[in-house]
């Protein structure tokens, strides 16, 4: 498959069977057109960052055959698209664009003690791709290709690596970077090269560049 980076935590995978989406924010943090091509999207939580509830309204409103899988809280913005719309949760397994998906996960990771928790859910694509959305989810399965979420209020980078080395992909890629400024980006990479967790494995990938899987 091919693994786009469009933007923050949003990505696109592709192969012949079609085309899937994870997590199109708003257009400032996954770009303007994130839904174009899709044939299925993912969704791992409500935050605007990860989700463009108006975005995917309309794609869904205009592409009849567009089908969202999410869990119930983000689902429950949906019930206009009936049976095109999926509320799915942990230890779930579906096929969407010809992707096979299994479910990890619960709980978007501790922002503040004391501050109100939501939903978060976690995909793993075609044994291949992992995306745990905001969270330190460990998979009970290989994982070839990580997504790492590398800067949010909720982690520090020490823990991004630490998650990283739980995990042990055979290869990562930094998500969640958009909050960085060019500076940050900088520091961001290069402690990637250099981290015991990272190093060697995990790398970043500017918007809008791909790599085969």
């Amino acid at each position: 498959m091919r693994l786009t980076k469009l933007g923050h935590s949003c990505v696109q995978l592709d192969k012949g069977s079609g085309t899937l989406v994870i997590d199109p924010g708003l257009p400032a943090w996954s770009g303007p057109d994130a839904l174009a091509d899709a044939a299925a999207v993912l969704v791992t939580h409500e935050h605007p960052d990860h989700l463009d509830q108006d975005g995917v309204r309309a794609a869904l409103g205009a592409d009849p055959a567009l089908e969202l899988w999410s869990n119930a809280s983000v689902t429950a913005m949906f019930t206009e698209f009936g049976s095109r719309v999926h509320a799915i949760a942990h230890g779930d397994a579906f096929a969407a664009a010809g992707f096979e998906v299994h479910v990890y996960g619960r709980d978007h990771a501790v922002i503040v003690p004391g501050m109100p928790g939501i939903a978060n859910t976690c995909y793993a694509v075609d044994g291949e791709v992992f995306h745990p959305g905001d969270s330190f989810t460990v998979p009970d399965e290989p994982v070839g290709t990580l997504l790492l979420p590398a800067s949010a209020p909720w982690l520090k980078f020490a823990e991004a690596a630490g998650y990283a080395r739980a995990v042990a992909p055979r290869r990562g890629f930094a998500i969640h970077d958009g909050v960085l400024s060019a500076q940050g980006v900088g520091l961001i990479s290069r402690l990637l090269t250099t981290a015991p967790g990272t190093a060697g494995v995990v790398t970043r990938l500017e918007p809008g560049s791909a790599v085969e899987l």
